[in-house]
């Protein structure tokens, strides 16, 4: 028998102003839910400057979270309005390449 599959409730950003970090972005999604994780890649030579490549992935613990993140339009943070959609492909994990802010 195959193991259960996790369900991921997970959207994924775009368009963040270079502005926020991961604590900005995780506090401004807890208000729709229960964040379990928050990804947030960052240019690997700008690490020590704090720039991120402008989108991240945001997952919640239940569907609840997923769904009133999904209906809130638009999402302004800091005059910018975040592109915010379902994301449809599990995230795999951290490619070699890449640094990411997680939490």
């Amino acid at each position: 028998m195959a193991a259960p599959t996790k369900k991921a409730f997970e959207v994924f950003v775009s368009k963040i102003p270079w502005t926020m970090a991961t604590k900005e972005v995780r506090e401004y999604f807890t208000q729709f839910g229960q964040v379990r994780k928050c990804l947030l890649p960052f240019v690997s030579i700008d690490k020590e400057t704090g720039f991120h490549k402008g989108y991240c992935w945001v997952g919640f613990t239940s569907e609840d979270g997923l769904q009133n993140a999904l209906q809130k339009d638009p999402h302004l943070v800091e005059g910018s309005k975040l592109q915010v959609q379902r994301n449809r492909r599990a995230f795999a994990g951290r490619r070699p390449n890449q640094d990411f802010e997680e939490s």
